[in-house]
């Protein structure tokens, strides 16, 4: 006898709703607390390599191979660091030629101004000083949220690799919790679904330390070219805050123009400047993310649009940041479980060619099929 229950479509649908609404109230709510320990699973996952290398190969204990791959990571980006604040008070050496070149700069504009716009020098300053005022009476409002913030930032990158170090001290003691949910049965697929999100997640933190090398690598070359210094420093930063969605490169762009005015208030140099990272950022969004990423995370643009934007409003950067990895992760475990593949379906990149609707069935023509059909 069939004991199974079968639930209405809108059932299931104002569940799906709910269930939703709970997960988005939950995240917004401990945002605080969930994000640095999603990064720092991302970075326990990227670890494991050389945890596993260290605990089978040099046959360590397990807290001590936890322990240096940690201490690895954290010394290799306090090195960057240290290097990118030295870098940083050559720059800082130049801050009086650097604001001796933007006076000039903005004189230049306020005459290109007046002279093609026909607006005078008094009408732009006073423009601008009702701006300036208007942006220093909010300043002052939103300061102390604004160090607030900070700090709170500091705490959760300081709380990472102790999160990081304790995932992967206790990543066995956890993988029996998961296999204690389901019933043996399940657990090759269970066993199956783990070893394909570490796999997803290695492979897409690898692509991005590749594409931000590639960026670095050519911001650099680029820079180098049309006469700008700390080309290196630039370069770095610029691959950094490339993997920031959308704003990253932006600010990249800025702190690239005003190093610029270190030797010369040009408008070709800042000109040459905007042009090499609009270069920089055609070759990486059309030939070095898809090649490099598109390949480890099989996410389509709109799926992976949508995630960014809903990670941006939940978390911020480190939200948007997370986005792909996780939308990975979802993917593969809904390709596995037959009720929810549909959705599976619908967030990955390989789709058919062409669709037929037809009165008893429906049909889709892949790229095997579709020179078979006929439409």
């Amino acid at each position: 006898m069939d004991s199974t229950i079968k639930i209405p479509f809108y059932i299931r649908l104002a569940f799906t709703v709910v269930n939703l609404i709970g997960i988005t109230f939950i995240l917004c709510m401990g945002n605080s607390i969930l994000m640095p320990i999603l990064l720092a699973f991302l970075l326990a996952v990227l670890l494991l390599p050389i945890v596993n290398f260290l605990n089978l190969k040099l046959r360590f204990p397990n807290i001590l191979s936890s322990t240096t791959a940690v201490i690895f990571f954290v010394a290799l980006i306090l090195g960057i660091l240290a290097f990118i604040s030295y870098e940083i008070s050559d720059i800082a050496n130049d801050f009086a030629e650097i604001r001796k070149n933007i006076t000039f700069f903005i004189s230049e504009i306020e005459q290109f101004i007046r002279t093609n716009f026909h607006v005078s020098l008094w009408e732009q300053r006073k423009y601008i000083d009702d701006v300036t005022q208007d942006s220093v009476k909010k300043g002052k409002e939103t300061i102390g949220t604004t160090l607030l913030s900070i700090t709170n930032s500091i705490l959760d990158l300081a709380l990472i690799p102790i999160y990081t170090f304790l995932i992967l001290l206790y990543r066995t003691h956890f993988i029996l919790f998961l296999a204690k949910l389901f019933k043996k049965e399940h657990h090759i697929k269970l066993q199956e679904i783990l070893t394909q999100i570490k796999g997803a997640v290695q492979n897409y933190i690898s692509g991005l330390i590749l594409e931000m090398i590639a960026v670095s690598a050519l911001t650099s070359i680029g820079l180098y070219i049309i006469g700008v210094k700390y080309v290196i420093l630039l370069g770095i930063i610029t691959g950094i805050l490339n993997l920031i969605p959308y704003i990253g490169i932006l600010i990249a762009g800025i702190l690239t123009i005003l190093s610029s005015l270190t030797g010369t208030p040009e408008v070709s140099l800042i000109l040459g400047v905007i042009i090499v990272n609009l270069v920089v950022q055609l070759i990486d969004n059309n030939i070095l993310f898809p090649m490099i990423i598109n390949t480890k995370v099989q996410i389509n643009a709109f799926v992976s649009i949508i995630g960014i934007i809903i990670g941006g409003q939940i978390g911020g950067i480190a939200g948007m940041f997370l986005a792909i990895p996780i939308l990975a992760i979802l993917k593969l475990v809904f390709d596995r479980i037959e009720s929810v593949a549909p959705w599976g379906y619908l967030m990955g990149d390989n789709l058919p060619k062409s669709f037929i609707w037809r009165t008893k069935k429906l049909s889709f023509n892949d790229s095997e099929t579709a020179t078979k059909s006929k439409p």
